[in-house]
């Protein structure tokens, strides 16, 4: 049993750890806080949670944590993650940070995308980017993780096969992601108007229009598994649901490549993936539905023979391989248990 924190906890991203964390056999939460709501209750605040824990909510002390706790999940606003991570690690504390503060290789692209410089770049030389899919090795023999953008894990993993084996070019990708309100964080409700229920039922919005922070993430990710500079054109929107995030990306081929090579393809690059799930033949495209509550990603793909590109469609839920449930595996990767511990619940259906 190890004893985990989590700072940041009044948040959805926050919130949605805890409900995990809780569910797990092997842990045991020691610590929560919020600088909001320090002194409430944790079952107050998220009344979801009644019964399951006593905790109260704290003001954020990085060396109290770090007493306390084996691992902190920091669920801190972006930016914030900087200032506590080098007090965590000097005092042995394991980190798996959920918030973008140590997701870029490069300390100049904080200056570019996040409008500020990096404050801590000997943790973010020590941090590994935490998609197990790609970086399993690296991420078990980790003292700090950062765990991937929603938009992000959903662009890499539609087009990682592709890149990986040079049948996808490395210009001309699109890449279109709508994801739920909840990508926002509880925060952004309050602070901007487009998630108010009256703008965003019945609406989709375009946002971030040229400029999203993911589009970094997924540009170093795949340039890696290219082996070259890798740009993409990404473009995230708004959809009127609460989880849920579905990714299309179209990506140039390098030759003709039918959809069956394709499927096998995929088949390969993720066999033995446990929250990887190729869509059968004749099933479908992936939906948003299918996997709210879990840690999969359903995926399938289709050769475009007219344009020589392949589409390639993504499902998670932004909260959960989008966020809190690729923390909870990356936490089993860490400890050298079964990745599916505390995640074997199926999605919630309907």
């Amino acid at each position: 049993m190890i004893r985990v924190a989590v700072a940041g906890a009044s948040g959805y991203m926050g919130a949605e750890v805890l409900r995990l964390l809780f569910a797990h056999p092997r842990v045991s939460v020691a610590a929560v806080t919020s600088e909001r709501l320090q002194g409430q209750r944790l079952d107050t605040v998220y009344p979801h949670l009644r019964g399951l824990t006593e905790l109260t909510l704290q003001e954020l002390e990085p060396e109290r944590l770090a007493d306390a706790a084996d691992l902190v999940f920091l669920a801190l606003p972006h930016l914030e993650s900087q200032r506590v991570v080098p007090v965590l690690r000097a005092r042995g504390a394991k980190v798996i940070d959920l918030s973008a503060d140590y997701r870029l290789r490069d300390a100049a692209d904080y200056t570019t995308w996040y409008k500020s410089p990096h404050g801590d770049p000997a943790g973010l030389a020590e941090a590994v980017y935490g998609l197990p899919e790609l970086h399993r090795k690296a991420i078990a023999g980790a003292a700090l993780v950062a765990s991937p953008g929603c938009y992000a894990a959903g662009a890499i993993l539609a087009t990682a096969p592709l890149l990986k084996s040079g049948l996808g070019r490395t210009d001309g990708i699109v890449v279109d992601g709508k994801s739920g309100l909840t990508g926002a964080g509880a925060q952004g409700r309050k602070t901007d108007p487009i998630y108010l229920y009256t703008e965003a039922n019945e609406n989709i919005q375009a946002y971030g229009l040229a400029g999203h922070r993911h589009t970094p993430e997924i540009e170093q990710e795949l340039s890696l598994l290219a082996g070259q500079p890798v740009r993409v054109a990404f473009t995230p929107h708004l959809i009127p649901v609460n989880r849920g995030l579905l990714t299309t990306a179209s990506v140039p081929l390098a030759r003709p490549v039918p959809t069956g090579d394709l499927r096998q393809l995929y088949a390969e690059f993720y066999a033995g993936e446990p929250f990887v799930r190729l869509a059968r033949e004749g099933e479908g495209s992936p939906t948003t539905r299918r996997v709210v509550g879990s840690n999969f990603c359903d995926l399938t793909v289709v050769a475009d023979p007219r344009t020589q590109r392949a589409v390639c469609v993504s499902a998670i839920d932004n909260l959960g391989k989008g966020g809190s449930a690729n923390g909870v595996q990356l936490l089993n990767v860490l400890w050298g248990w079964d990745e599916r511990t505390g995640l074997a619940a199926p999605p919630v259906y309907p």
